[in-house]
């Protein structure tokens, strides 16, 4: 796992959701400018600490390489892509595994959820767009930092922002971002609002197990 220095919540979640059928080795971004706040020189200098970090991990026997930062391969898909080309093994970003996720699903409309600033949210549904994917409403805390205090109330009135048709409309609800705590909400809200829910850490362990080779 590749992830933003200042994540505190991928290292806490991944394991309670994959027990121990994944070994999850972790690698720290660190940008150049030594930020945490979510903007596009933060997640340009993510994408540039990727292969550094790379190299830490470059003597393990590894299956593949999980990028944990969801919006960097949205707003930065080309440079995603040229910053782990140098990886020995293949590269998995949050965004990737959120979309094989809903393809596995056969889901094709969602309600988006996110913590991020209007803009990136916003760049975000444009993204899934482009794959196909229509987000039929989205709602987002509007933060540039600070994820990892977010409490799940505040996620839980974040969904009831939603607009209710866009929600009807829906097939699955995405809570996107690594760096918010998750764990459990997925069954709450399938439960309060009757759909499938996934969120970017959820995605990479329901990934990681299908490659391999869990149920």
């Amino acid at each position: 796992m590749l992830v933003p220095w200042a994540n505190s919540v991928v290292e806490a979640e991944l394991p309670r959701w994959a027990g121990r059928s994944v070994a999850w080795h972790y690698a720290r971004l660190v940008p150049a400018s030594l930020g945490t706040a979510l903007d596009e020189d933060f997640l340009a200098g993510l994408l540039a600490a990727v292969p550094a970090a790379l190299g830490q991990l470059a003597a393990l026997p590894l299956q593949r390489v999980y990028l944990a930062c969801t919006s960097a391969a949205f707003v930065f898909p080309g440079q995603a892509q040229t910053a782990t080309a140098g990886s020995r093994v293949p590269v998995v970003t949050a965004f990737d595994a959120i979309l094989a996720v809903l393809r596995q699903w056969h889901c094709d409309r969602i309600v988006l959820l996110t913590p991020y600033p209007a803009k990136v949210c916003e760049a975000e549904a444009d993204t899934f767009g482009n794959h196909g994917v229509a987000v039929t409403g989205h709602a987002t805390l509007d933060l540039r930092d600070g994820y990892s205090a977010i409490d799940p109330g505040q996620i839980r009135d974040l969904a009831r922002r939603a607009d209710t048709r866009a929600v009807e409309e829906a097939q699955a609800i995405v809570l996107s971002c690594t760096g918010w705590p998750t764990w459990g909400l997925e069954k709450v809200l399938a439960q309060t609002y009757g759909k499938k829910v996934v969120s970017s850490n959820l995605a990479v362990v329901t990934h990681a197990l299908q490659a391999g080779g869990n149920d």
